[in-house]
């Protein structure tokens, strides 16, 4: 099931949806209190976006969480209900706060609720990101702030709408909820989480504030068991989903999983190279494990 389409013209190809959603159950209750989430994975740049960037595709793609959508894809066949997104995250960053916005990028004052003065801000990747990931400037203008809400409004605010209804099904079926926010990192920065040489994975759970401990450590140990080097928490402790739904005391745990890249994919040429099978495959026996675990200690956290 996708978000509702938009009209396009007969002659213009078809505008992906903001997100799309996949349940593991045509009808009744959720099978598990999975839900998995891909926020940085989509692949489409709108013209209006387009006309404005200094990038080539390429470069720009570059801040993408390249087809980790492609490697979670299965697990709805496995009771995890899925979402991901449509529009790219150089367009919009699903994974900040709605308006965590840099007022240098606009060319007219922003209004007083927006968040100007967060870290990510600073970075330059705000909702509205400034540069990509190797710090390149995305946009040959400045903005308006007319231009930041529409993308606000017809993406951000949807997804989190959709992803708010997945877990409250989830909740109502099992008592609680489990949120995997699924990401990758350039090699560069997974160098900074292993100790002798690079980690394979970083899971990020806030430094426990955003679940139990009992799930970080039991994806640890899959991972493990299928030859992962798994870190904690550095150089990725979470970002603004684990952080906003992350509520251990309200039976809502979420953990962001960051895979690193070189596993993968090709950096220069965001394409796969041929570890990405294998890297699936072992993503979906996690998956499978995690669905059939027994997670009753959750309902009572």
């Amino acid at each position: 099931m996708t978000a509702a389409d938009p009209l396009t013209g007969a002659d213009s190809p078809p505008i992906p949806a903001p997100f799309e959603v996949r349940r593991a159950w045509p009808i009744g209750a959720p099978p598990t209190p999975l839900v998995f989430a891909s926020p940085h994975s989509g692949r489409h740049y709108p013209e209006d976006m387009m006309s404005a960037a200094a990038l080539d595709a390429v470069s720009i793609r570059r801040s993408e969480d390249a087809f980790v959508d492609d490697l979670i894809a299965q697990a709805p066949d496995h009771g995890a209900a899925l979402i991901t997104a449509g529009m790219a995250r150089a367009y919009i960053d699903l994974n900040r706060e709605p308006f965590e916005l840099d007022p240098g990028m606009f060319s007219d004052e922003l209004p007083e609720f927006a968040r100007s003065r967060t870290a990510r801000v600073s970075a330059g990747l705000g909702a509205i990101a400034r540069v990509v990931s190797e710090g390149q400037e995305i946009y040959h203008r400045k903005l308006t702030f007319a231009e930041a809400r529409s993308r606000i409004e017809g993406a951000h605010q949807p997804y989190h709408l959709a992803l708010e209804g997945l877990i409250a099904e989830a909740q109502a079926a099992h008592g609680f909820a489990i949120l995997v926010d699924w990401h990758s990192m350039p090699a560069a920065a997974a160098r900074s989480g292993g100790r002798d040489r690079p980690c394979d994975i970083v899971l990020g759970d806030r430094f426990g504030a955003a679940c139990a401990g009992v799930l970080p450590t039991r994806v640890e140990r899959e991972l493990e068991a299928l030859g992962y080097r798994v870190a904690r928490n550095t150089p990725y402790a979470g970002g603004y989903t684990t952080e906003h739904y992350g509520r251990p005391h309200k039976r809502t745990h979420a953990l962001q999983v960051e895979i690193n890249r070189a596993l993968y994919l090709d950096e220069a040429t965001v394409a796969r190279t041929s570890g990405f099978e294998r890297l699936r495959g072992h993503i979906e026996q996690l998956t499978r494990k995690l669905a059939a675990a027994d997670w009753s200690a959750l309902r009572a956290s």
